[in-house]
């Protein structure tokens, strides 16, 4: 008699939504959801205006680690369902040429840790979806702009190079242009600023700015994990007596 199969491993549930008046999560799960998590999830259920998103969990935080920062098996397909539950309330597509979804991709400790982790902030931008948005915002100027900030913060954040390169950028198209302040700039130079961002990318990594959208959502949330182990976090950690395995949280949340 052949021996019964194994029942197969149920993959554990890594991801917890909010939004729409209600939430998956609640106020009392801290040690799963983190701190802000936790919040999102509570405000959400009470009807608060809170714009949807989705928070990964600590446990999360502590399978990276154990897999030598990998991100889990089953991740993946949770994650991108969450996605697109936040478009369908948004009424915007993740990547949608015409309509893209842009997110926030923060960190959630169980204790607050204001400035020691990582944040990408308008994430989903590439060099199509950019047009999207200034279609959509009628706002060519506002749109060029916020993707020139989005290439600074991810490659600093993710792609580990230094913000000061782009400042100098920034200051040196400035005064080689007559201008004295930011606002000064047209949607124009705010183009022609992303093309060199784009260059200081590709020259510093020898490889161009990420257009895939989903590996600039995969590298954001390893990149918030692995601030957790920051040398600031860890100092932050140590003087107000935070638990190393505590591990953080991400929330992922649609950009307004």
């Amino acid at each position: 008699m052949s021996q019964a199969q194994a029942a197969p491993i149920e993959t554990p549930k890594w991801v917890y939504r909010f939004g729409r008046g209600a939430a998956e999560g609640t106020a009392d799960m801290r040690e799963l959801l983190g701190g802000k998590g936790a919040n999102l999830a509570e405000m959400a259920n009470l009807g608060l205006p809170v714009p949807p998103g989705f928070t990964i969990t600590t446990d999360v935080c502590a399978a990276f680690y154990e897999a030598g920062q990998r991100l889990p098996d089953g991740l993946k397909e949770q994650v991108e369902e969450a996605l697109a539950a936040i478009g369908d309330e948004v009424g915007a597509v993740f990547g949608d040429a015409e309509n893209p979804l842009l997110v926030s991709v923060r960190s959630g400790a169980r204790a607050s840790m204001p400035g020691m982790m990582d944040t990408v902030l308008n994430l989903g931008l590439n060099d199509v979806t950019v047009e999207g948005l200034a279609r959509r915002a009628d706002d060519k100027r506002f749109a060029y702009d916020s993707y020139r900030r989005f290439i600074q913060m991810y490659s600093d954040v993710v792609l580990g190079v230094d913000h000061h390169l782009f400042e100098d950028i920034l200051e040196n198209y400035k005064n080689l242009n007559g201008f004295s302040l930011d606002t000064e700039l047209s949607a124009e130079d705010w183009s022609s600023l992303i093309d060199q961002y784009k260059e200081c990318v590709e020259r510093e990594r020898g490889e161009p700015f990420p257009q895939d959208i989903y590996e600039q959502l995969w590298g954001a949330i390893s990149a918030v994990f692995s601030s957790w182990q920051n040398a600031r976090a860890k100092t932050y950690r140590r003087l107000h007596q935070i638990p190393d395995d505590w591990g953080t949280a991400v929330n992922v949340q649609a950009m307004v």
